[in-house]
C-alpha cells in the first residue's frame, strides 16, 4: 500500500485547548461561533441531551463532520457540522450549524490545538 496523500502538523510545545458547556433554549436555532483564541486541528461537539457526537479533524471540509448517533451509527456530515475559522478577523474559532446546535438541548464541546 502507498500513501498517495499525508497531512500532518505537529503543534511546538503544549497544546492549546479548551472546553465548553452550551444549553439552548426554545428559541430557533442559529449557526454558533464559538471563539478560542488559537486555530484549533480537532473540535468535538457533543449533543449530551440525545447522546450525538460530531468531530471535526483538521484537513476535513468546512461544516462537514464525523458524525455519531446514540444508535451506534457513524457518517459523514458533510453540510451541517463544524467549520474552523482560520483566517483574518476570525481565527480561533470555530463554527456549528444551526442544524447540529438544536433547541433546547445541553451539548459539550472541547477544542484543542
Amino acid at each position: 500500500m502507498a500513501l498517495t496523500t499525508n497531512t500532518q502538523s505537529n503543534s511546538n510545545g503544549v497544546a492549546n485547548m479548551a472546553v465548553g458547556k452550551i444549553v439552548t433554549d426554545a428559541g430557533a436555532a442559529a449557526d454558533t461561533t464559538i471563539a478560542l483564541g488559537f486555530v484549533p486541528r480537532v473540535v468535538r461537539f457533543y449533543n449530551v441531551t440525545d447522546r450525538i457526537i460530531d468531530e471535526w479533524l483538521e484537513g476535513m471540509a468546512a461544516f462537514s463532520s464525523i458524525h455519531h448517533i446514540a444508535a451506534g451509527t457513524i457518517t459523514l456530515e458533510a453540510t451541517n457540522g463544524i467549520s474552523v475559522n482560520a483566517g483574518p478577523g476570525s481565527a480561533g474559532s470555530f463554527t456549528v450549524k444551526a442544524a447540529t446546535i438544536l433547541a433546547s438541548k445541553t451539548f459539550a464541546w472541547e477544542a484543542y490545538a
